[in-house]
């Protein structure tokens, strides 16, 4: 809390704060508003956090002073709150910050209704939402427990190195540990398992359910495996693994659009990589003995993860944009990776990827596992290539992300660098309608993807798209 670290040390988290960009436990305001208590009350139904005023959503500093009589409105409005919600606010250089920890007496309730945390947004809850929230408030999720014999020292600070490189964030001088404490993933006094899956070295160790079993069979039935990958790794190197796996296994065809070679997959990629991040974050990690699995046959990939629906949601709302997260921590961090896009809609957009493509519609089985079915098509693998296509089998294929692959956010970067190499930063923002620091993750993700260069400096320099 804001009241047992030092003025310095206050200073440098609300920096770092600021850099990271909003996220699941921060929120920026550039200036005081009565709606304020929307997010007190939704970060009390989360994981806690802190509220920034005088923050621009891009990160500009605009500054705000807590007065007397600022520091009594705030305290109203958290105090007419239902329960009333007990927060800690302190002026910190330019800046007011508002500490609300984590509510014991979920949910919360301002005036204009319920919300809580989702991708770094305030969102209102509906009523299912609601419904399950007084019903399955789990005081203890597994992703916020801790192993006790796990230390700060077996913390890997490649991955972390790894993790900031691929979400586009500088941490400057800020320690491993802390910067582990701004996300939400560690305290004081230990990791949480939802760090020790992202950034210890040697997760298996520590929690040896957390692996990932990625198998090829020669058929359409369990029996004979022609390839397997057992990844006893950290999330990302799960998600990543899993993705090259199924660009090694899946038939791909190339087409010659205008000047340009386009690479089609069988089975849209957009799918698959929903349906990758989904396992990894709703699986239910205190299930020992399993593991998220991706299994391709000659007719289907199938990818598995232990846990059926989330605690209270229905069947009957399953896929209608109830956005229901088993562990909270674990999918804001992929969040920040940009492996999610948009709230609630990860079924959605599977079935949508797959009916553009023209396939059929993705199969789920939720009943103690979720499985997320996906047919490849017959047609696919015999059609013969024309003139301007080039049809490459299973196996022949690079690990190259390819631009289809992208995400929709991403590749909008490159179309408006593409047609206006020299655009800056905050132009890129006004045009796609996204904060300076979303900006600055995605091109710092295309960068490392090999999709950008810089040519010459920041003044006077401009931007190449590689093709």
């Amino acid at each position: 809390m804001l009241d047992t670290k030092t003025k310095e040390q206050n200073l440098e988290r609300i920096k770092l704060l600021i850099r990271e960009g909003e996220g699941l436990a921060a929120e920026f305001k550039e200036k005081y508003t009565s709606r304020i208590d929307e997010d007190i009350v939704a970060f009390s139904n989360t994981k806690g956090g802190t509220l920034l005023l005088g923050v621009c959503d891009d990160g500009t500093v605009s500054g705000e002073k807590l007065t007397n009589d600022l520091k009594g409105r705030i305290n109203s409005l958290a105090r007419n709150c239902k329960p009333s919600v007990f927060v800690e606010m302190a002026q910190i250089g330019e800046v007011v910050a508002i500490e609300i920890p984590e509510g014991d007496d979920k949910p919360y309730s301002c005036g204009s209704g319920y919300f809580r945390r989702l991708d770094g947004n305030t969102q209102k809850m509906n009523h299912e939402e609601i419904r399950i929230m007084f019903r399955e408030n789990d005081p203890s999720p597994f992703e916020e427990r801790t192993v006790r014999s796990f230390g700060f020292d077996a913390l890997s600070s490649a991955k972390v190195l790894a993790f900031t490189k691929e979400a586009g964030v500088n941490i400057g001088e800020t320690t491993t540990v802390d910067f582990l404490r701004s996300l939400k993933v560690a305290d004081e006094k230990s990791v949480k398992n939802a760090g020790i899956m992202f950034f210890a070295k040697n997760v298996h160790d520590f929690l040896p359910q957390t692996q990932m079993t990625l198998v090829a069979f020669k058929g359409t039935k369990k029996g004979h495996i022609y390839d397997r990958r057992d990844v006893r790794d950290d999330l990302l190197t799960q998600f990543n693994e899993a993705i090259l796996f199924l660009e090694k296994h899946l038939n791909v065809r190339s087409e010659i659009r205008g000047l340009n070679r386009v690479d089609i997959y069988e089975i849209p990629f957009a799918a698959l990589r929903e349906a990758v991040v989904n396992a990894l974050m709703h699986r239910d990690y205190s299930i020992t003995g399993s593991q998220v699995s991706v299994e391709v046959y000659d007719d289907r990939v199938e990818i598995t993860n232990p846990g059926g629906l989330p605690k209270g949601l229905q069947q009957k709302t399953f896929g209608k944009g109830i956005s229901i997260r088993r562990n909270e921590l674990i999918a804001d961090l992929f969040f920040r990776l940009d492996k999610v896009e948009r709230v609630g809609q990860g079924i959605q957009r599977m079935k949508d990827a797959m009916v553009e493509a023209k396939l059929k519609t993705p199969e789920f089985d939720t009943n103690g596992f979720f499985r997320a079915i996906f047919h490849r098509s017959p047609e696919f693998a015999m059609r013969q290539p024309a003139a301007n296509k080039v049809v490459r089998k299973s196996g022949q294929i690079s690990g190259q992300k390819k631009w289809s692959e992208l995400t929709k956010k991403q590749q909008n970067v490159l179309e408006a660098i593409e047609k206006n190499p020299g655009i800056s930063r905050d132009k890129l923002s006004q045009f796609l309608g996204i904060n300076q620091s979303a900006v600055q993750r995605h091109i710092q993700r295309l960068k490392s993807l090999g999709f950008l260069n810089r040519i010459g400096p920041d003044k006077g320099g401009h931007w190449e798209v590689v093709k």
